[in-house]
């Protein structure tokens, strides 16, 4: 990747959209592959694109996922429009799902998209204000290294 590149891009994710569901992360993956970025790194950002992305769709009404790409990382930041994350901590559990009925007939709701967003970034935090969203920082550095 030329070193002067910087990369810049919005998207929007509308909640409740499962036709559409994966295809920002899809987007992502193909500008990485585009660019040449190491296979690794490319499957660990989609995949923790991939889930952000699902969480929104499930559980937001919207949301604005800003991709900047530097040098130095992979920057992917989602601020979602929705009711928020009561338990954070629980949240981040393997296996926990508030996951409806519908949504688990889908094949969804496995409880894995937080711990697998936290196992393939090298950054992440997750912020959330019950009645208004939730902002998940995502960060991939590209030389492997924090």
């Amino acid at each position: 990747m030329d070193s002067e590149y910087a990369l810049c891009e919005k998207y929007y994710i509308k909640g409740g959209d499962f036709s559409r569901a994966g295809a920002i992360s899809t987007k992502i993956k193909g500008i990485l592959q585009e660019l040449g970025i190491p296979p690794g790194i490319i499957t660990r950002t989609a995949i923790a694109a991939y889930e952000a992305e699902m969480n929104v769709v499930m559980y937001a009404d919207e949301a604005v996922l800003t991709l900047n790409l530097s040098p130095e990382a992979i920057h992917i930041n989602i601020n979602d429009k929705g009711p928020g994350i009561a338990d954070i901590d629980l949240a981040m559990k393997e296996g926990f799902s508030t996951a409806t009925p519908k949504m688990r007939e889908m094949g969804f709701g496995a409880g894995m998209g937080l711990p697998n967003i936290k196992r393939n970034a090298d950054k992440f935090e997750i912020l959330s204000v019950l009645g208004e969203g939730t902002t998940y920082d995502i960060i991939l550095y590209l030389d492997g290294l924090e």
